[in-house]
């Protein structure tokens, strides 16, 4: 099992790329399924999740080849309608098939989903939204069974207790596209991710309308095509870095972004004190001096993204002052605080909110790395921090960001990967 060791203190300086978005990317691999024909995806990123996304559709039948980051597609002849627990355990994000399998076909079994440990995140709102196009759905022995003579067009709401379902919105919304008749999703989750697997969609012959916005229509039946499709850039990794500029007190060019995606991350960086400059593509980010104190509270897009959270409660803790982050997407999301106090951060939990009384310096330390995002915000206080940080399980860190002990060395960091067999 993979380690980092990183030595801290270096100001991290120049110009990073970022890689295509890797939450739009996998529900887009999905997509393939709809069709009979080819469909290429470019610039895939090399990711532990994107190589399970690819292995599910091959288990499921279906033809891929990959030439370094173009993958083609093609789901024709005797496919499986199962999708089976020992591959959809690694990811959440398998869940994609459910829709298009369903559509496609008129029946399928998926198991139930696994993916990180930041809280539960229940599949009653993928359920609903197929049930609404007339899908029969039993759950038993941990697999979705899905069953549909022929689907047809609904109106559903797929907002939840937590705010609209990204996964649900896609997964409701591939279905659709060969659903009889027209289908609204109200309450529709607004994430870039959406709006990027609409245009796919789209290309391939689909009628949608209002994609990025609470309502959506789908007009369906209609047999879809093969497409062609360049993902969106990955305002995840690009706000990571964003905070790696941030917390080292340099200069980083962050370039192939998407700043329009990252309002209200810019607003939040911009607040803390750091100097951020956009164009269309490309963002900045330069500061000298500690950050101020700030408060966050995650929500929906285009609030500030989950996503991120970790990041900013490891840039926080060396705050001149007493910030608060309150966490109303995933209910277990804090669990990279506790790693943060072990490297000298002062964080308190209470429910749903970080309290973060700003230190004036992190000490390395050996910590463990609980989920994909608590693993970047370990690094990044690591880079920040006093003296040699060791990270444990950083296999959590391979599933969403590629390479990127690479990308922060050319920046001038210190980041070793220790290979453990």
């Amino acid at each position: 099992m993979d380690r980092f060791l990183i030595r801290g203190g270096t100001p991290l300086k120049g110009t990073v790329t970022t890689a295509r978005a890797k939450n739009a990317v996998l529900p887009l691999l999905a997509a393939c399924l709809l069709t009979e024909d080819t469909c290429i995806i470019e610039d895939v990123p090399l990711l532990e999740d994107v190589s399970t996304m690819l292995k599910l559709l091959k288990t499921i039948g279906a033809r891929v080849e990959q030439n370094n980051r173009t993958v083609k597609i093609t789901a024709r002849g005797k496919l499986n309608r199962e999708a089976p627990y020992d591959i959809v355990r690694r990811m959440r994000a398998s869940y994609y098939v459910l829709g298009p399998l369903l559509a496609r076909f008129g029946n399928c079994r998926v198991s139930l989903p696994g993916g990180c440990a930041i809280g539960p995140r229940p599949v009653d709102l993928h359920i609903k939204g197929i049930t609404a196009l007339g899908a029969r759905v039993t759950v038993a022995r941990g697999y979705i069974h899905a069953r549909a003579k022929s689907l047809h067009g609904g109106t559903v709401m797929l907002e939840g207790y937590k705010g609209p379902s990204v996964g649900a919105t896609i997964n409701t919304m591939m279905a659709a596209t060969l659903a009889r008749g027209e289908t609204v999703i109200e309450g529709a989750a607004c994430e870039p991710e959406v709006v990027d697997t609409a245009r796919f969609l789209s290309a391939m012959g689909a009628s949608i309308k209002g994609a990025g916005t609470p309502e959506i229509h789908i007009s369906g039946g209609k047999e879809l095509a093969g497409a062609r499709h360049l993902p969106i850039p990955d305002r995840i990794e690009a706000g990571t870095f964003a905070v790696a500029a941030a917390i080292t007190r340099g200069e980083v060019e962050i370039t192939n972004c998407c700043p329009e995606h990252l309002t209200a991350v810019i607003t939040k960086l911009r607040e803390l004190g750091a100097e951020v400059e956009t164009s269309a593509d490309r963002l900045c980010v330069r500061t000298n001096s500690r950050p101020g104190p700030i408060n966050i509270s995650t929500a929906p897009y285009p609030g500030f993204p989950t996503d991120l959270q970790a990041q900013f409660t490891a840039l926080l803790a060396l705050a001149r002052g007493t910030s608060t982050v309150t966490e109303n997407i995933f209910e277990s999301r804090f669990l990279h605080a506790l790693e943060l106090n072990r490297m000298g951060a002062s964080i308190d939990i209470n429910g749903n909110m970080a309290i973060i009384h700003g230190v004036e310096r992190l000490t390395g330390a050996q910590v463990m790395a609980s989920d994909l995002r608590a693993s970047a915000a370990l690094v990044l206080a690591g880079l920040a921090a006093r003296g040699q940080t060791e990270i444990l399980r950083i296999y959590h860190l391979d599933r969403g960001y590629e390479q990127l002990e690479k990308k922060v060395n050319q920046l001038g960091g210190k980041i070793k990967r220790i290979h453990v067999s």
